[in-house]
């Protein structure tokens, strides 16, 4: 922890300025000082029947929750909002070791509308509260036996009619959902006697569902032993809306855990011991990979650098019995055969410079991000920390996308330098823009909290238009006056014929193919952020993480170089587009893993779920392929750089 971190630095220094991050300074209370509770969005409730990925307000009127008098939001962070938070106050009345029971929150009645959606929600749904910038939490055991702190707690659960109900009916009764309409809150505090007051350091809610006003008149009952069963929404309107009394009870207790590590519940990690040793054994595994295809290429290139540069001391008139030794170099590879044609530029050379570009951009992102994270600014305590830190580095490192993209495509003998930029800077955006448009327009139409604001997409577009446009010409114009890349050979006028290659050289099986090696490097992490999103954890394993990517990006590289070598040996000098698939042929099995995923552990009710996942997986994948085929693409060419660097060319 940070907190940690910093007090062992005070022990090296005679004097230091303590600070905090914005949105992570303790918050302390006095006894008797109120405490407030905030409302986020009622979201899904991931591992327990089926599964949605639309939230909704706290407030909507279709689930008739206690809305307070005054109604105030919250104001959030960027990625914040965003990613759907939606954080307003409540009329709960929370006061530092003051306990209290059966505190009435408000009568609330479902109408025809609240009773017909209600039973969509309970138990595929959790509320999400917060407390002192904590999450109130639900203790859930895996199946290991490991008690964890799941974010949000049911909105409710399903029971199963009784036997004598359903055997009065032919059809047999519709099972009963039971709202939880009764909260007991657990609260811990630290206290700090010197200073006199108390921190919150951890938040448990235990929610029942309790029939509180069954034959009670106005007043709720909280030891009413009869479930609340919503009833059927058309008897809404034969019998009128059904009353519904949201009570709860406040308990405060001591605890020993200081303020600096009270995240320590939600970010436990399950099976720590399994998870490390199955990285570690992930490593090793692809270390030695890694090391056995780099130890072959390099032997491979020294050898034919070795003949090829003997072959050219050899003068074939003077002495005849070379051309066997020439003929034996030709048989054996054909790398140097296409020395002039292996820099020549490419089909659709343009937008293979915008699509690098923005993958460098996107790279310089993703690296930027996790060294922040691995250095603690982006805890979960400070909400939307994380997305906001990727869609400022996105925007700031504009000038990479543009500096890249006009070098390499000045080195390709581009001609309309002015139009790169201009596509650099738009194209893609405008393309990320409209997509991210077309998923809000079915979170609109559900009326859901995720839905982005109009502001949100304002200011987005106001980063995108004011700062990442600037940026990104900027940055092309500075590689406009560096020029282009030196490469070591000329480029023939007249290009070479390219023979037939076998069949798992052609683009599409070369870029499965490689892409096994590095969806295996991180096939673990990838599988722990699944869990991590789709089983309310949070997720906080950066150095993992950090790690991981490392080993993709590795062999990513290493790959997609062995590949060039192998398309190059086939006398096949069309390595430009190939290295950028082949790099990112990991991709493709992101995408499989994620529709695995579904179909083995989500359940997605309706269609607007079932295009949102998609579209979310889609995205996600796309923006890995972009990564890692930049890299394999610059692998590829800093490779070739090299070994046409090291032979003797007529």
């Amino acid at each position: 922890m940070r907190l940690r971190r910093a007090a062992a630095c005070t022990l090296l220094v005679p004097s230091a300025w303590a600070f905090y991050l914005p949105g992570t300074a303790p918050q302390s209370y006095e006894a008797g000082e109120p405490v407030p509770l905030l409302l986020n969005a009622v979201g899904p409730r991931y591992g327990e029947g089926d599964t949605a990925i639309v939230p909704y307000d706290a407030y909507d009127d279709r689930i008739g929750f206690c809305r307070p008098a005054v109604q105030k939001s919250q104001t959030l962070s960027l990625g914040s909002a965003l990613f759907g938070d939606r954080l307003v106050n409540s009329d709960f009345a929370l006061r530092m070791k003051e306990n209290s029971s059966c505190q009435h929150l408000c009568t609330a009645e479902l109408g025809e509308k609240q009773l017909a959606f209600l039973p969509n929600l309970v138990e595929a749904y959790s509320h999400h509260w917060l407390v002192d910038g904590l999450p109130a939490a639900e203790m859930r055991r895996t199946a290991d036996g490991d008690i964890f702190y799941s974010l949000g707690f049911p909105v409710g659960e399903v029971h199963a009619p009784a036997k004598e109900t359903a055997a009065k009916t032919k059809e047999g009764a519709r099972a009963e959902p039971h709202l939880y309409n009764h909260f007991q809150i657990i609260l811990e505090y630290h206290p700090r006697p010197k200073e006199g007051v108390n921190r919150v350091v951890g938040v448990v809610v235990w929610p029942q569902s309790i029939d509180s006003l069954r034959g009670r008149g106005a007043a709720p009952e909280c030891g009413a032993q009869e479930p609340l069963v919503l009833r059927d929404a058309a008897s809404a309107k034969k019998d009128g809306p059904q009353k519904v009394a949201y009570t709860y009870d406040v308990i405060w207790r001591e605890s020993s855990t200081p303020w600096a590590t009270r995240w320590d519940n939600y970010l436990h990690i399950l099976s720590p011991r399994i998870h490390v040793l199955s990285l570690i054994n992930s490593i090793i595994i692809c270390g030695f990979l890694c090391f056995m295809v780099a130890m072959i290429l390099l032997r491979a290139l020294n050898r034919d650098i070795t003949r090829y540069n003997a072959l050219s001391s050899y003068d074939l008139d003077l002495d005849p019995s070379s051309t066997d030794i020439a003929d034996s170099v030709q048989d054996d590879s054909g790398w140097k055969l296409v020395h002039g044609e292996v820099f020549r530029a490419p089909k659709l050379r343009m937008w293979l410079c915008i699509t690098v570009g923005t993958g460098a951009q996107m790279a310089a992102m993703c690296g930027v991000t996790l060294f922040f994270a691995l250095l603690g600014f982006l805890s979960p305590s400070n909400r939307g920390a994380l997305s906001t830190v990727m869609i400022v580095c996105w925007t700031l490192f504009g000038f990479v996308a543009g500096y890249v993209s006009s070098r390499l495509y000045l080195t390709m003998k581009g001609d309309a330098i002015r139009k790169n930029i201009a596509y650099t800077a738009l194209v893609f955006p405008s393309a990320l823009y409209a997509f991210l448009h077309f998923l809000n327009f079915f979170l609109v139409a559900l009326r859901s909290a995720g839905a982005v604001p109009f502001g949100t997409f304002l200011a987005i577009g106001a980063l995108w238009f004011g700062i990442n446009v600037p940026l990104t010409i900027i940055g092309g114009w500075i590689g406009v006056k560096r020029g282009p890349l030196d490469v070591p050979v000329r480029v023939n006028q007249i290009p070479r014929q390219v023979p037939p290659s076998p069949w798992w050289l052609k683009p599409l099986p070369s870029a499965l193919l490689a892409g096994i090696l590095p969806f295996g490097a991180g096939f673990i992490e990838i599988s722990q952020i699944a869990r991590a999103v789709f089983g309310a954890k949070a997720y906080y394993a950066f150095g993992f993480l950090s790690l991981a990517a490392t080993m993709v990006g590795l062999t990513a590289a290493l790959t997609t170089v062995l590949f060039t070598y192998f398309h190059l040996c086939a006398e096949d000098y069309r390595w430009h587009w190939r290295s950028f698939l082949t790099g990112g042929g990991s991709a493709f099995y992101v995408f499989l893993y994620g529709l695995g995923y579904w179909a083995s552990r989500l359940h997605l009710p309706g269609f607007a779920n079932k295009v949102l996942y998609l579209g979310y997986l889609a995205l996600v994948s796309g923006l890995t392929f972009m990564v890692t085929g930049t890299v394999g693409f610059a692998a590829s060419w800093a490779f070739l750089r090299v070994i046409y660097s090291r032979i003797r060319v007529d």
